[in-house]
């Protein structure tokens, strides 16, 4: 087992499989500068590490994120817009480098996203939340608007009306109504919540994670091409997938009738 010593983040690498848990539930959580910083660093090593081959992305004790730490916002005055500017571009880089890696990425959402904690909630492959999951944008309650990749994520979830519900009214969705809505693709009791996406994780992490990568990108491009464009891009995928030991092993393997040994080569 491999860990990372963060201060708002609990980091482990265990057969596979990388756990991050926000770390900061004395404030439910809340996302600040220090936790964008390590989430940032926890997402690079997570993609830089050849042995992580599904990633897990949790909360501890109640609260999944209740978004944003609005105690310490209030204490930057005037610094607070390039405080935030700073904040985000961490946030956004572990978003996006959690979105662009080959590991899947699987968030566990065991109890209220709010705020970035939903953004948060939206950046992963696969989502299951605790049956007392709670979801809402939250910012324009506090007189702010999206970050972490809501705007990006949510319209292509729930579709251009729905985001705006939920963005202009700040409506609460129940777990029941996040899976039913596209947001999250199981919800289970509280206490099964990391077990399943523990056991989701370790069926993934046994997978061809260079296919998985490849696979996410072509979903991710085909959402914005046109269909010659992405049936190319299909094309030259698939051609070097061919190329691969995983590629080959895993053709070998269906003729032999075998589980696949996938090395990620």
């Amino acid at each position: 087992m491999t860990t990372a010593a963060y201060t708002t983040l609990a980091f482990e690498v265990r057969e596979g499989v990388a756990e991050i848990t926000l770390n900061r539930p004395e404030a439910a959580n809340a996302l600040n500068a220090e936790m964008a910083g390590e989430l940032h660093d926890a997402a690079l090593r997570c993609d830089a590490d050849p042995a992580v081959r599904a990633v897990i992305l949790t909360g501890s004790g109640r609260f999944f994120c209740a978004g944003g730490d609005l105690k310490d916002f209030a204490t930057r005055g005037d610094d607070l817009p390039r405080f935030l500017k700073q904040m985000a571009a961490d946030l956004h880089l572990a978003v996006s480098r959690l979105n662009r890696m080959d590991a899947p990425v699987i968030v566990a959402v065991n109890g209220t996203a709010a705020g970035a904690g939903f953004s948060i909630a939206l950046c992963g492959d696969l989502a299951i939340a605790a049956e007392s999951a709670r979801f809402t944008m939250a910012y324009t309650r506090a007189g702010l608007t999206p970050d972490g990749s809501s705007t990006y994520f949510l319209p292509r979830l729930v579709g251009l009306r729905r985001a705006k519900e939920l963005t202009l009214t700040n409506r609460t969705l129940s777990a029941a109504e996040a899976l039913d809505w596209g947001l999250v693709n199981r919800v289970v009791p509280d206490t099964e919540v990391l077990p399943a996406a523990r056991a989701l994780a370790e069926e993934l992490a046994a997978g061809a994670t260079l296919a998985f990568g490849q696979a996410k990108r072509l979903l991710d491009g085909g959402l914005n091409a046109t269909l010659e464009t992405a049936m190319e891009d299909e094309a030259q995928a698939i051609a070097t997938m061919a190329r691969t030991s995983d590629g080959r092993e895993g053709i070998q393997a269906f003729l032999e009738k075998r589980p696949p040994r996938f090395s990620r080569a």
